[in-house]
């Protein structure tokens, strides 16, 4: 295991080689076009834990209490925040992640995954010394998953003056009842805050009680959050009310789709998800996220950053491992080109997605194939 410095950060020269970006690993660059001398450092900025998931997969039905019950498939990857950033990575924007790792060998693992592997920066992050990573086992049955977790809070730390950088965009989990300082800062710099939730344990359910909301320039809830924090009954008629807190509001529909509003363009759109066999479903809402995030940076119509992000999606549960399986330009494009040969394809389904004609690339790029969840992480090389 690596050493650490008096600080939580891994030595210096360590740190610098783990640090090192990957950036070859994708030859398409969406914001290319949009790329000057003066561009903040990175195009994406996010903070959160870094959990170690290990994912079972191939289990006919629920664990049934009192019984043993064994999974076909099994994998290991770095979970949590980390799906998030793996994604808006594999989509060739530079990501930018804050977070503490553990000090163990699962936290050594997943720094090496989201720094060598994917070419995240971790400048902002840390080891920190003494402290576990959390844990996820998730099990996935009946394209759902139940998920069981243990970790504990790493010790408090104020950011680093840097932190958080400038950057094109944010991506920030919103949690009910409280502000994090960094979102305002961020905002206050320029940087577009794409905001997310999760489930409201309190069962208060306020809009008032997401002060961070003001500051986002599009939220993602999904049908029954954006239902519940609006009290209304219809998903869509919910992403309208939610115009009034934020610019661009975005519900995901689950097997429908995702329905989305602008305020400021006064566009609506709708898009029908792709029908898949769901191998894993974990991490698949942050794909789609991240999918959206690119498109929106690019400067996408509404619907074609639907599209995509409902695409980036669908092709993330035919794989399992949470970050490990998100897609990148190649995995996109293959799809692109197998859909396209398929008789009898209709062709309105197909003009929904004509937007990747110009975009994908026609070659695998540099890192192809990408990395996926392993059974198990330490494997030692034979002698």
């Amino acid at each position: 295991m690596a050493s650490t410095g008096p600080a939580g950060e891994r030595n210096s020269d360590d740190t610098a080689a783990r640090r090192a970006p990957a950036r070859d690993r994708t030859h398409l660059d969406p914001l290319a076009a949009l790329r000057t001398r003066d561009d903040p450092p990175c195009d994406v900025y996010l903070t959160g834990t870094v959990f170690l998931d290990i994912i079972f997969t191939g289990l006919d039905s629920a664990p049934v209490r009192g019984t043993e019950s064994w999974a076909r498939g099994m994998g290991s990857s770095p979970g949590g925040v980390a799906n998030m950033a793996t994604a808006l990575a594999r989509l060739g924007l530079r990501t930018t992640l804050a977070a503490a790792f553990g000090d163990d060998h699962y936290g050594e693992y997943c720094w090496d995954t989201l720094a060598h592997g994917e070419g995240i920066d971790l400048g902002p992050s840390r080891t920190v010394p003494g402290w576990h990573s959390p844990v996820t086992v998730s099990m996935a049955y009946e394209g759902e998953r139940t998920m069981v977790s243990h970790g504990h809070e790493p010790p408090p730390e104020e950011p680093a003056p840097t932190c958080p950088p400038r950057a094109r965009a944010a991506v920030a989990s919103l949690t009910p009842g409280r502000s994090a300082p960094w979102i305002a800062q961020a905002a206050r710099r320029g940087t577009r805050v794409f905001g997310d939730v999760g489930w409201d344990d309190t069962g208060t359910w306020s809009l008032a009680g997401l002060p961070d909301l003001r500051h986002c320039e599009a939220f993602l809830p999904n049908a029954e959050e954006a239902m519940r924090y609006t009290r209304t009954d219809c998903p869509r008629t919910a992403a309208h009310a939610l115009t009034e807190h934020v610019p661009v509001a975005v519900v995901t529909l689950g097997a429908d789709g995702a329905y989305a509003v602008d305020r400021r363009t006064g566009e609506t759109a709708e898009v029908p998800a792709i029908a898949v066999e769901a191998l894993d479903p974990t991490g698949a809402g942050d794909v789609f996220v991240a999918g959206f995030v690119a498109g929106s940076l690019a400067g996408w119509p509404l619907a074609d950053r639907l599209a995509f992000g409902g695409l980036t999606a669908a092709l993330s549960v035919q794989e399992f491992g949470g970050s490990l399986s998100a897609p990148g330009w190649t995995e996109i494009a293959a799809w692109w080109r197998e859909v396209r040969s398929v008789q009898g394809e209709d062709a309105a389904e197909l003009g929904r997605y004509a937007f990747l004609d110009g975009l994908v690339p026609r070659a695998p790029a540099p890192g192809w194939p990408l990395r996926r969840a392993v059974p198990t992480i330490g494997f030692r090389s034979a002698p």
